[in-house]
């Protein structure tokens, strides 16, 4: 059978029940008789960040593209990527359950931002690739449409005019960073206080129906994050961000305890064991795992109905590239409990020619379900040459001590 047959052998199959879907679509996978031939990594520098993407090559053709961007450790996400060809070459592209429990269990060593963003990286490669095969979008091989269209949110600044405009852009929600040090100088007190200067500031310009999320980015101590929280509750925010830092569950409980708040995280916690305390304890409203650093779209879908378990919102990270992007918009499509997405809006000219114009479809601050096949976005190789890697360091914020502290 050619590809042409096969797509519309599936395409024929989409009256029937899912189950049927889902055995069709793997029977007429196996017929291509897809097998990976390679991989390859591109570090595309984008100012004061650098995304990392993987391709991934078949016999057929056809060329699956991830992403597995971590800050400041993007080279070694790369290697670790390419750590994985050796044993993937030769692997059906559309096993993909069985691969991915594969690149996590057999090497033993587990875990952790780099691993994990290595094997999300090949992983939404994969979905790509197998998307394409079928001629469908992602989603429809999860399960199809949950919802209609995909609520979103801006990244934006801590000024009343950054969200004012996003407001205007059609968006109703957005989310920033307020707690900000002065020339990385940490002084607790006046840094709380300014921080819901700028907040009361904002709910004034946007008014009570504009949804303010607050990432608080780690940078609080127990004290700290118990102080912000209950003094900004008549504010009616969206949800505190990382109110606390991830290494004791216990300062997050007695945060919950504290206030009224909304509570979320989870971008650097990985796969559906990460979530389940979170979950399962009601210690946040929201988590926020990351498609390219959690597991990939499909462990993305698996915390996904943890969430829904437990009756807990899913609002995927996502400060990265398109990719990142369209790959999580796969998942809260098909996922019940997913209730808002992150976006950083880029329209640079060149970032548009690195996806070729490809990329999610906004209106009125939401999201068109993905229409193309597979992942739904390209990456231009010539343009990604052009912005090669530039190591970036973050900064260090310290106290007036000169002791360093947490973000």
């Amino acid at each position: 059978m050619n590809r042409r047959g096969f797509i519309q052998a599936v395409a024929a199959a989409a009256a029937s029940p899912i189950w049927a879907i889902a055995q069709e679509a793997s029977s007429r996978a196996r017929v291509l008789n897809l097998k990976i031939s390679g991989l390859k990594t591109f570090v595309v520098n984008a100012g004061s960040l650098n995304w990392v993407f993987c391709k991934v090559y078949t016999n057929g053709g056809l060329v699956g593209l991830g992403e597995g961007s971590v800050t400041s450790k993007e080279a070694t996400v790369a290697q670790a990527i390419m750590e994985h060809e050796r044993f993937l070459v030769g692997k059906d592209p559309t096993d993909i359950e069985i691969l991915w429990q594969s690149m996590f269990r057999v090497p033993r060593w587990r875990g952790g931002p780099i691993l994990n963003s290595a094997i999300s990286a090949v992983e939404i490669a994969l979905w790509d690739i197998f998307g394409q095969a079928l001629g469908v979008p992602i989603y429809k091989l999860l399960g199809g449409a949950a919802r209609d269209r995909i609520r979103m949110y801006l990244d934006v600044g801590a000024m009343p005019e950054d969200f004012l405009r996003a407001r205007d852009q059609g968006y109703t929600a957005a989310k920033t960073t307020p707690l900000s040090p002065a020339n990385n100088l940490v002084k607790p007190t006046t840094m709380i206080r300014e921080g819901i200067r700028k907040l009361q500031a904002i709910r004034k310009a946007v008014g009570d129906d504009f949804d303010i999320a607050v990432d608080a980015h780690g940078r609080c101590t127990t004290a700290m994050a118990i102080d912000f929280c209950t003094r900004v509750e008549d504010l009616d925010l969206l949800w505190v961000e990382e109110p606390t830092q991830l290494e004791d569950l216990g300062e997050l409980a007695l945060l919950r305890e504290k206030t009224r708040t909304h509570l979320a995280t989870g971008e650097r916690s990985f796969t559906k064991y990460g979530f389940a305390d979170f979950c399962s304890r009601h210690l946040v409203d929201y988590i926020q795992p990351d498609v390219c650093h959690a597991g990939g779209i499909l462990e993305l879908k698996k915390i996904g109905v943890l969430a829904e378990t437990y009756r807990v919102s899913l609002a995927p990270h996502n400060p990265q590239s398109y990719v990142s992007t369209m790959a999580s918009l796969h998942v809260d499509a098909t996922t019940p409990s997913a209730a808002i997405q992150e976006y950083t809006l880029n329209r640079t000219e060149w970032v548009q020619e690195l996806f070729g114009g490809s990329g999610p479809v906004i209106k009125d601050g939401y999201a068109d379900l993905p229409s193309r096949p597979g992942l739904g976005v390209t990456l231009d190789e010539k343009v990604a040459a052009a912005h090669p890697y530039k190591p970036t360091n973050r900064p260090e914020y310290r106290l007036g001590d000169g002791s360093i502290t947490d973000q």
